[in-house]
């Protein structure tokens, strides 16, 4: 399992210079001119993971495939897209269908690069987007609970649920806060997510700087990372150009480049792991002499669930997960050190998998 982050902005901010690094591809024109991505690009790039590396070479592994993420670069966004201005009827369909925001901010300062609004602020530029998205969950609020008025009044009880946490999203939206602040109980969260609200997305800032601030951000991206603070949210500091560059170099040749730029790692990096945090993503493995695997799941997944990432199967008839740490499978030298150490366990259906846990799962067929 791995999710879907889409990459949101305004125009000319570096979305699509962006995405290009994360794929490694050129399939997203970065041109400057608003509305150059005119349909959604999909990309799905490896998730860096050094243990992976250190894993395989123990097991002998012939094969390393690390686990993988789901990029979209949507069409930029302009003031009024949620009443359909520029392409906002189509960036926000499209939004609907992620799982989070990479909210890429300009931070940087380029009269050879035009601004939609003729201006370089990032907060402002975040509150325009923010603003539409809110819109556009209200209007849709609105016409869904003239929907459920009948059934409401039959006393159906799903749409009672639906009409209370619509209520309560409007009432937070009409405030001027995103749908997201909404304090929801374990019994509705299910339904809620059902709403798929915009403004519920959890948002990553991508602060895209200038060459010269990469290493350590400038007053633009500290303005973001004030903001973020302030809304609970995440923002990391990104040169997109730098990030291109790089995506086109040998590994090698990457490793320098980035210490020639005072960088201790490129700044995709920064970003998944941003990404995995803000859904609560963890990674475990399963190693053996053909391959050495990385399988993404969500934080508190069972191991009958975490099976059945690999296959409905192993799920369906998982008896046992034979589990070894992380750092035991390292420190010790393999699986059969790990186990003639005492260091495997049997786990059971109850056992939730931890972040780097080494798994072989046992199922009926």
């Amino acid at each position: 399992m791995g999710f879907k982050m889409g990459i949101v902005g305004l125009p000319n901010v570096g979305k699509s210079t962006l995405f290009n690094a994360l794929t490694k591809t050129a399939a997203a024109q970065a041109a400057n001119f608003p509305f150059c991505t005119i349909e959604p690009n999909v990309g799905e790039v490896a998730v860096p993971d050094s243990r992976l590396d250190k894993l395989a070479e123990i097991a002998g592994s012939k094969q390393i495939i690390p686990t993988r993420m789901t990029f979209v670069d949507i069409a930029g966004l302009v003031k009024g897209a949620s009443k359909g201005e520029g392409l906002g009827n189509q960036f926000l369909a499209n939004i609907r269908e992620v799982d989070a925001i990479a909210h890429v901010l300009r931070c940087f300062e380029d009269g050879d690069v035009t601004h939609v609004e003729g201006r370089v602020d990032p907060v402002a530029d975040a509150e325009t987007i923010e603003t539409e998205l809110m819109l556009a969950d209200i209007e849709s609020i609105e016409k869904r609970l003239q929907g459920l008025v009948r059934k409401v009044r039959g006393g159906d009880k799903e749409a009672v649920q639906q009409e209370a946490l619509l209520r309560a999203a409007l009432a937070v939206l009409e405030e001027g806060k995103p749908a997201r602040t909404v304090q929801v109980d374990a019994e509705d969260a299910k339904a809620w997510k059902g709403l798929q609200l915009l403004t519920t997305k959890p948002i990553l800032y991508v602060c895209n700087v200038d060459e010269g601030s990469a290493a350590e951000g400038n007053d633009f991206s500290a303005q973001v990372a004030k903001m973020a603070a302030e809304q609970g949210a995440a923002s990391v500091v990104i040169s997109a150009q730098i990030e291109e560059e790089i995506s086109q170099l040998e590994p090698d040749e990457a490793g320098m480049f980035l210490e020639e730029m005072g960088l201790h790692e490129a700044g995709l990096d920064r970003l998944i792991r941003a990404g995995y945090e803000l859904l609560h993503l963890e990674t475990y493995f399963t190693v053996g002499p053909k391959e050495a695997r990385a399988w993404t799941i969500r934080s508190g997944t069972s191991a009958p669930k975490a099976a059945g990432v690999i296959h409905g199967d192993f799920e369906k008839g998982f008896i046992r997960a034979e589990t070894i740490a992380y750092d035991d499978f390292i420190s010790l030298g393999g699986e059969q050190k790990a186990k003639d150490a005492g260091k495997m366990r049997a786990e059971g259906k109850t056992y939730i998998v931890k972040d780097g846990d080494v798994l072989h799962f046992l199922f009926n067929t």
